[in-house]
C-alpha cells in the first residue's frame, strides 16, 4: 500500500506531462502535414545535372 502511494503521484505526473506535450505539439502545429515528411523520402530532390566538361571547384588546372 505504501508504494501505491508514492507510484501513484509519480504516474499522474507523467500523465499530465504526456498531455500537456501533446497539446504544445498540436499547438505548435506538428500534425499539419503528415502526408509530405512520408512522401519526402520516397522522392528525389530536384537538382540541376552537373555538367561533366565543367571543373569541381577549388581545383584549378593550370598550364605551366
Amino acid at each position: 500500500m505504501a508504494s501505491l502511494m508514492i507510484l501513484l503521484p509519480i504516474a499522474l505526473v507523467f500523465f499530465g506531462l504526456a498531455i500537456f506535450l501533446f497539446w504544445w505539439s498540436v499547438g505548435n502545429k506538428q500534425f499539419d502535414d503528415l502526408d509530405r515528411e512520408g512522401q519526402r523520402i520516397l522522392f528525389d530532390e530536384k537538382t540541376k545535372p552537373r555538367d561533366p566538361h565543367q571543373q569541381p571547384q577549388g581545383e584549378s588546372h593550370h598550364d605551366a
